[in-house]
């Protein structure tokens, strides 16, 4: 296998900045003992091509209601990569997970946020405990076209590529 990426937590500041914009009702004591619990993502077994990525904390959410987690997960990747995020099997079948994240050189160091929303059919709520296993990342080798021409350079944002 060809080593091409590096997990990181972003900065405690960052983390703490973007925790809290999430979710305003913890303390500032709080936040800290969740960035240190913070686990970088990895594979279950050897022949995984997944890594697991964790939630940072207990939540539940109903029928039809979305969240937003900031992970404190990024990731530096060799050109030509990219890390495609999708849904943990078990939950896929379940729930419509939507996955964003950023770019590691961006102004908020890459940071990367999945946004669940539960659209289960059959009123199940979907409950997680800090620690336990939300999305799983796999990694891809990219190609793009021949005429391609562009020189633009991104500073992340969710959307920004189309403003």
């Amino acid at each position: 296998m060809k080593k091409i990426a590096k997990f990181e937590k972003v900065s405690y500041n960052q983390f703490k900045n973007d925790f809290m914009d999430s979710f305003p009702q913890y303390n500032e004591k709080e936040v800290e003992e969740i960035y240190h619990s913070i686990q970088l993502p990895k594979r279950a077994t050897k022949g995984s091509a997944g890594y697991d990525f964790y939630s940072p904390i207990d939540f539940e959410l109903k029928p039809r209601q979305t969240i937003k987690i900031p992970t404190g997960i990024r990731v530096r990747i060799e050109n030509g990569w990219v890390l495609g995020l999708y849904p943990r099997s078990g939950l896929g079948f379940k729930y419509r997970l939507q996955l964003n994240s950023d770019y590691y050189n961006s102004d908020n160091e890459g940071h990367m946020f999945v946004k669940l929303t539960n659209d289960s059919n059959e009123d199940k709520s979907l409950s997680l405990k800090a620690g336990q296993g939300m999305v799983q990342g796999i990694f891809f080798e990219f190609g793009i076209v021949e005429d391609d021409d562009v020189t633009e350079e991104r500073n992340g944002g969710f959307g920004s590529t189309t403003k």
